[in-house]
């Protein structure tokens, strides 16, 4: 059965056809028939080379309509920072104790922030971290001592973003029960935060393609132009 699914989705989707933001969605809600609420992805493949450091591309955004997704929250801090940490509903907080469950292989976060006075005991974790993106960096807000409104970013439907090899850059925009409304909220807000992130080494056509799929589903192609000055 579910090779008959992905079939069929397949052949709904015009491998050559740009879609526009809204026939897009529409088809990628339509194929999203796994038992589960599928996550809704945006590909991004950039005009950037991240090898080099004035091409790299990351960031922040606060996704106007949230992730759908509930994210466990680490936070390093100590004594009144890591009780603001906990206030705020960090899910994880602590210091050595924590390095050393990351260092034993449990990562049980989906976002860490860190204090900056945390740093040098972080900074033993980034072969870890690293990786998985998961590694605070004070240039996406996770390095801070404000780590109340940094837990209350991230709780809230903060997404961080970052171009990985061959210039692709993907990430979560909302979740296939969204309506249609809200994922195109999502996806023109990320879009936007990736134009506005765009590095001074980057030449020529920076937004060369996109891409939106669920899950279990097929990617659509989007029509750049169709996102207006989004892209």
């Amino acid at each position: 059965m579910a090779g008959k699914r992905l079939k069929t989705a397949n052949e709904s989707v015009d491998k050559n056809k740009l879609y526009t933001l809204d026939e897009a969605i529409k088809l990628v809600k339509a194929n999203a028939t796994a038992k589960f609420d599928e996550t809704v992805e945006i590909a991004i493949n950039l005009g950037v080379d991240p090898r080099h450091a004035d091409q790299m591309v990351r960031g922040v955004i606060e996704l106007p309509n949230g992730t759908g997704r509930a994210q466990r929250v680490a936070v390093f801090a100590r004594d009144e920072k890591a009780e603001e940490a906990k206030a705020a509903g960090a899910d994880i907080v602590g210091a050595e104790d924590l390095m050393e469950t990351v260092q034993g292989g449990t990562i049980d976060f989906d976002r860490c922030i860190a204090t900056p006075d945390m740093m040098p005991l972080v900074g033993r974790l980034g072969k870890v971290l690293g990786p998985r993106n998961l590694m605070p960096n004070p240039k996406v807000g996770t390095v801070t001592a404000d780590v109340a409104e940094a837990v209350r970013s991230a709780k809230g439907g903060a997404v961080e973003f970052r171009v990985e090899k061959e210039g692709i850059l993907q990430a979560g925009v909302g979740k296939a029960s969204f309506s249609e409304e809200q994922l195109a909220g999502n996806i023109r807000a990320l879009v936007t935060a990736v134009q506005k992130a765009r590095p001074s080494g980057a030449k020529g056509t920076y937004m060369k393609r996109l891409a939106v799929s669920s899950t279990m589903g097929p990617g659509v192609k989007l029509d750049i132009a169709d996102l207006g000055n989004e892209a």
